[in-house]
This record gives C-alpha cells, sequence and structure tokens, in this order.
C-alpha cells in the first residue's frame, strides 16, 4: 500500500489470482460495467488469439472517503502454466488477493495446484497468505461472472477486510475519522445498483 500524507491519498493494489479460464479478467469486466462511469478508469487488456490474457488487467478506481482520496488498482495475472514469472511480477505490493477458482469438480486439482504456486509467488515477494487481510478462515463468494452474479460482492468484501488491515497500519480511524463501515459506504455509491448484502457461502465461482 501507498500513503501520500501530504495528498492524503491512499493507494491500494488488489490481485486477482487463480488458473486460466477460471474467469479472473471476466471478473473485472463485469465489476468495470457496475462502476459509475465518471468514476472508473480504463480497462486495460493483453489478450491472446484464444482469449485468455496473456499478462494482466487493470481496473483503476479513484473515489473519495472522508477527507481521503482513494485509489484502487486491480489486476489479474495470466492462468497459463507457462507465464509464472509474471504473475510473480504482478502479486509484487499486493495489499489483497482474490482467489478465483473453477467450480467445476474435474478442476479440483487445478485449483489447488494454483493456490500452492500463489503461496509460493507470495513467499518469493517476501510476503505470506497470513499477512493477506481475511477473517478467521478465508471466506468464500459463489460467483457466475459471466453472469455478473456475485462478482460485486467478492469485490466489496475483499475491500471491507482490506481496509481493516490498512487501519491497523495508517489508524485512519482514529486520525481522519474514516471507519470501515463509511468507507465501504462510500465504495458502494461508486457503484451502479450496489447489492443490498453479503454473499458468503459455497465455493468461489468461476
Amino acid at each position: 500500500m501507498q500513503f501520500n500524507t501530504g495528498q492524503r491519498e491512499l493507494t491500494l493494489k488488489i490481485v486477482y489470482y487463480g488458473p486460466g479460464l477460471s474467469g479472473k479478467t471476466t471478473n473485472l469486466r463485469a465489476l468495470y460495467q457496475r462502476i459509475q462511469p465518471q468514476l472508473r478508469g480504463h480497462l486495460m487488456t493483453l489478450d491472446t488469439a484464444d482469449d485468455r490474457t496473456l499478462f494482466f488487467d487493470t481496473l483503476p478506481l479513484v473515489f473519495t472517503a472522508g477527507n481521503l482520496k482513494v485509489k484502487l488498482k486491480l489486476f489479474t495475472v495470466p492462468g497459463q502454466v507457462m507465464h509464472n514469472s509474471t504473475r510473480r511480477i504482478v502479486l509484487q505490493g499486493a495489499d489483497a488477493i482474490a482467489f478465483i477458482a473453477d467450480s467445476q469438480p474435474a478442476k479440483r486439482q487445478e485449483n489447488y495446484k494454483y493456490w500452492l504456486n500463489m503461496v509460493e509467488n507470495l513467499k518469493a515477494n517476501g510476503l505470506t497468505i497470513e499477512s493477506m487481510p481475511k477473517e478467521n478462515r478465508q471466506p468464500v463468494y459463489e460467483a457466475v461472472a459471466v453472469r455478473g452474479e456475485g462478482v460485486v460482492e467478492t469485490f466489496l468484501g475483499l475491500v471491507e477486510m482490506t481496509f481493516d488491515h490498512v487501519d491497523k497500519v495508517y489508524q485512519l480511524s482514529q486520525k481522519i475519522g474514516l471507519d470501515r463501515q463509511a468507507f465501504v459506504d462510500e465504495l458502494r455509491r461508486c457503484l451502479v445498483d450496489p447489492p443490498s448484502g453479503g454473499g458468503k457461502t459455497g465455493t468461489d465461482g468461476a
């Protein structure tokens, strides 16, 4: 995370990680459609001929919470096995990770393999899975990204936990009066038709 005290600007990096074709890029594209047009940046994608993201997507979102300007930078990693070095680079400086598992039963082993790969790449960047925001065990959100279902709920849940992590470091609640609920409420106002509640059940969807 980056915190510019002079400009009162906080920048957070969120990475969507998982196997190829599990729905990482689809998540970002669906989320892009749900953000108020005047607040969202450009959604940049680098696709190969078979419609797989070769490097990463990035979706910058800027909004104001209290007296704080917040920039959320969302990335995805390439799922193909041969691009592990790129996945490691994209993970550098990550403040939170959404692991996008493929919900097909036949993909269970591949999901597990990529989870271990994520843990290994975090370690290579001097990070650990324990240092990532989480509530007890990692919460799980059901999602069908191609229909836009559960995409925003996953995003809001992750950002909410990320705020708690940031607040412990920078004491935003104490110093500028910005608490978790105010932060999330402000983020909800950035969305078109925000969901009314959470969606923590089942398994991560594709």
